[in-house]
């Protein structure tokens, strides 16, 4: 493994990075497949799972970069009940200025009137996932980076120098099976749903702090 990672290498997020990390949230935003075929806009996904990450906490964003450039990013936080209340304050705002709220039937409704939705109407973390797992994590991989190990070695390098004293979440779409299978390979278990609570279109995962 130390020969597969030494062709990529994993370093803190700089601002010039912020282009990369867009175009990698649209590759991989098809329940881990490309989603560039269902957007007309770009960096709708972006604007969600990666970008708010990059500008309003860089200090707890990673990426890999190989020869041909940055494919991959971990993003997180340690408190996500005060990062969603960051984003109501410090991002929701502008975007919802530049994206119109879809009316009418969601069942009509483009992939960028979905993505468009969300932030208008931002998914709150569940409170039995955030009780025992207060931080969480997004991370993805284009292709070229995918099993050779970069994503464990960008794990251990977030929680190495993030080093979180609570639990982590993860939150995986039901479709996405190589996803759910990494997070459980590296110690994140399922979250039991209490009887009645709202659970989203996830799959929950947590882990303990080390």
């Amino acid at each position: 493994m130390g020969q597969i990672l030494s062709m990529s290498r994993q370093r803190p997020y700089r601002p010039g990075d912020l282009d990369a990390l867009y175009a990698i949230s649209l590759a991989t935003g098809d329940s881990g497949q490309d989603a560039g075929p269902l957007h007309t806009d770009p960096r709708l996904i972006g604007h969600i799972y990666s970008a708010p990450y990059a500008i309003l906490s860089p200090e707890t964003a990673l990426v890999a970069e190989d020869a041909e450039g940055v494919g991959g990013y971990i993003v997180g936080v340690t408190d996500t009940r005060a990062f969603e209340a960051r984003l109501e304050q410090d991002w929701w705002p502008d975007l919802r200025r530049r994206y119109a709220d879809p009316t009418g039937q969601s069942e009509g409704w483009t992939a960028d009137q979905k993505r468009a939705w969300l932030i208008h109407h931002p998914f709150a973390t569940p409170d039995y996932v955030v009780a025992d797992f207060p931080g969480h994590l997004h991370m993805n991989l284009l292709p070229r980076l995918q099993g050779r190990g970069v994503g464990t070695a960008l794990l251990d390098r977030w929680l190495a120098e993030v080093r979180p004293s609570g639990g982590l979440h993860v939150g995986v779409s039901r479709d996405n099976l190589g996803g759910l299978a990494f997070w459980r390979a590296r110690g994140f278990s399922p979250i039991v749903k209490p009887t009645g609570a709202r659970a989203g279109g996830a799959h929950w995962l947590g882990r303990g702090p080390d």
